[in-house]
């Protein structure tokens, strides 16, 4: 309320410190830059130590480039231009200050396509900045030899690719999302003044956090996803955030009539809904606070992104828009001067008069038959969560990017052409130097177990580090790394030819790493840490709700509330997405399994974006049972005079997070399409049916063990014997 109050008063001085404060964060955020994460800190699992070691010993696999050459025609390949090709090619990539080595031609078995593998130097991380230099060697030969097709592919242009996708499906998404989000504004406050404020200020928040989020990087590196999240729990956030405050303030604009100043108004918002900002801002944090446990960097990104966010979208509310609101108002007030003096009457002010209909007409069964809306809405969502026990948790590959992107196509050519060269595993030992023999013979016995053995290739290389401790034994997969077959040689390896091999060489640190490697140990190292974050979470929950409204009982039910729709959420989710029935409906390519990082995202995010709606309608709830009012009377007012900027903060955030079902990439658009239906049950199943028939049943035990009916007993008694009853028939 200080803060709300100084802003009020001072509303020149809090607008251009606001706009002053979004320069500062834009302009440090660009002279600090962004500090990408590395390489080692996406390890983990035994594929993160296996490639820690090699690292160590300079033994790491260096990101690759590969160059297919076939005839343009698609007939018979001429394989002396194709290798004077190849020739000129390996020359001019060896001249590249990015280039590590070129490796020799190799020719497919059906002589109709020679690949040239180009490796890099430096970061793995790093490789997909340095695509462009050998892109345009590629077309300098290209156009040299214009009866052969030069195409090229590899793991760094595939991460170029993807980033330029997600780019321009960004865009598309802020062209969906914006114009939607003001037509809501728009029919809920009739005016195009007010609809533009809350996205003005959402808009300068989103901006503001981009750059203190360059800053923050410096401490928690970024994984290349804090501006996706930014964007979409920007948006969402900020634009809720201003919608409770500034329906709010018009409300009780329009119950004074004209005798309260704008700066008191102002504070009356600031002591009610300014106060639920400020605690569901909080709790949003505090909740996402906990995706930290996950010891992961890209779940650490995600949570730095929205904290910054959240924070910044808090401080706007609370600063901005007061002052906004008061120069607003203040030219209201002037118009309706000049209206009076005219002698036309004034305009009416669009506030809460309570509810419509509508909410009358879907409140009513929670009104009437608690018990029964209880039990049939519970037993829905339970319903809806029957298909989470069907749920398969995969790392999303390489091989579930779109096809739209050139060099995933150019993959596909490749993986058809060269089977043998379609996965790599890296076995890496690490011994005392005088057991580099023992080590030596130990890993060719392995080499030769997987000669023999259908789900390897026979191909291998072994390497020794300069100092003899430590060697390591490539070995190719003919399958797809996303393939069954692919896992069953990665598990071959690990459970029965390493321990009968290595594992018998006293000292030695040995593992497996590789994509498959990656892909099998990352879902594995969520799971793991799946439980503390959960347990976190809901303590967080818990404690953000007793402190919210003091009741132990509400933090109890606003717990078991958010798991309900989470879960129901969740299963919706892998009943569209490991199916295929929705394949056309919703443009994707089914994987047959959820992404790792959606179910805890999911989780967490949504219990933070919950309590935005929680500590709203209970917050009036509340008000009106510490003003003497009935707790059943309290909870149908209160929910029915929240309906509207309930309904329109729901809309808003539907929106923003269902234009990311239209992204490309899958697992965004499993967490667009997740985060939208969680929304919606919470908002239209969980606040409307769930809440009120719980609430209503516990009556006056809702706020154990604080009792705030009877602080004003006396009161409630003189306004229940003199106001009507809430009609919700």
């Amino acid at each position: 309320m200080r803060v709300a109050r100084w802003s009020a008063r001072h509303p020149w001085r809090a607008i251009v410190g606001w706009l002053v404060f979004v320069a500062l964060c834009l302009g440090a955020g660009s002279a600090v830059g962004m500090n990408s994460a590395k390489t080692a800190d996406y390890r983990v699992g035994e594929a993160g130590r296996a490639e820690a070691l090699a690292a160590d010993a300079h033994l790491e696999r260096r990101a690759a480039e590969q160059v297919l050459i076939s005839s343009r025609s698609g007939g018979a390949l001429d394989e002396g231009a194709a290798r004077a090709a190849a020739g000129d090619l390996a020359d001019r990539m060896r001249r590249l200050t990015e280039v590590a080595g070129v490796a020799d031609p190799l020719l497919s078995e059906d002589r109709r396509i020679l690949m040239v593998e180009v490796s890099l130097k430096g970061e793995e991380r790093d490789a997909k900045d340095k695509v462009d230099a050998l892109v345009a060697e590629t077309s300098a030969v290209q156009k040299g030899h214009p009866g052969l097709l030069l195409e090229e592919t590899g793991s760094p242009s595939v991460s170029k690719g993807v980033d330029q996708q997600r780019s321009d499906d960004l865009a598309l998404s802020e062209a969906i999302t914006l114009p939607v989000t003001l037509l809501t504004l728009l029919v809920v406050f009739g005016s195009v003044t007010m609809a533009g404020v809350p996205l003005l200020l959402a808009l300068s928040s989103i901006a503001a956090a981009v750059g203190l989020s360059m800053v923050v990087s410096h401490v928690s590196p970024d994984a290349g996803v804090g501006t996706n999240v930014i964007l979409m729990i920007g948006l969402a956030v900020g634009v809720d955030y201003t919608l409770f405050y500034l329906k709010r303030e018009r409300e009780e604009r329009a119950r004074s009539g004209g005798r309260l100043s704008s700066e008191a108004l102002v504070e009356l918002a600031a002591a009610t809904s300014g106060r639920a900002v400020v605690v569901s801002g909080m709790a949003v944090v505090a909740s996402t606070a906990t995706l930290y446990l996950a010891s992961d960097v890209i779940f650490s990104s995600l949570a730095t992104g929205t904290i910054v966010v959240v924070l910044v979208a808090v401080a706007s509310s609370l600063t901005a828009l007061p002052a906004l609101l008061v120069k607003l108002g203040r030219r209201a007030e002037r118009r309706a001067l000049r209206r009076a003096e005219r002698g036309k009457p004034a305009r009416r002010v669009r506030g809460e008069s309570g509810g419509g209909r509508v909410w009358s007409a879907l409140l009513r069964p929670a009104a009437r038959h608690p018990l029964a809306t209880l039990c049939v809405s519970v037993l829905a969502l339970l319903a809806l969560a029957v298909p989470l026990a069907g749920l398969k948790i995969t790392e999303m590959s390489r091989d579930t990017h779109s096809r739209d992107i050139p060099a995933m196509r150019v993959y596909d050519r490749l993986n058809e052409a060269f089977p043998e060269q379609r996965v790599t595993h890296q076995v890496v030992v690490r011994a005392d130097a005088s057991r580099s023999g023992e080590v030596g013979a130990a890993l060719r016995e392995v080499a030769e177990r997987a000669d023999a053995d259908p789900l390897f290739t026979g191909a291998s290389r072994i390497r020794t580090a300069t100092d003899d401790r430590t060697h390591t034994l490539e070995l190719k997969v003919p399958y797809l790394g996303n393939s069954d077959e692919a896992y069953g040689s990665l598990d071959r390896l690990r459970d029965d030819f390493l321990p009968a091999t290595v594992g018998r060489i006293t000292g030695a640190e040995y593992g497996v790493s590789g994509d498959v490697a990656r892909y099998a140990d990352y879902p594995a190292h969520q799971n793991a840490k799946l439980p503390l974050v959960l347990v976190a979470l809901l303590l967080v929950t818990f404690a953000m709700t007793v402190y919210a409204f003091r009741s132990v009982v509400l933090g109890l039910l606003g717990v078991a509330l958010n798991l309900l729709s989470a879960a129901a959420a969740l299963g919706l989710l892998v009943l569209v997405f490991q199916g295929t029935w929705a394949e056309g409906l919703l443009d994707f390519d089914s994987t047959g399994s959820i992404g790792s990082r959606v179910p805890l995202f999911l989780f967490v995010i949504l219990f933070g974006l919950s309590m935005d709606y929680q500590v709203f309608v209970v917050s009036r709830i509340r008000e009106a049972v510490l003003a003497g009012t009935p707790t059943r009377r309290a909870v149908l007012d209160g929910i029915r005079s929240s309906a509207s900027v309930v309904t329109s903060a729901a809309v808003v955030m539907t929106t923003v997070f269902a234009s990311f079902v239209f992204l490309h990439i899958i697992e965004m658009k499993q967490i667009g399409f997740v985060l939208a239906a969680a929304v919606l049950i919470d908002a239209f199943v969980v606040r409307v049916m769930v809440l009120p028939a719980a609430m209503l049943l516990l009556g006056e035990a809702s706020w154990w063990p604080s009792r705030p009916g009877r602080r004003s007993a006396s009161a409630a008694e003189k306004r229940a014997s003199s106001r009507p009853a809430v009609d919700v028939r």
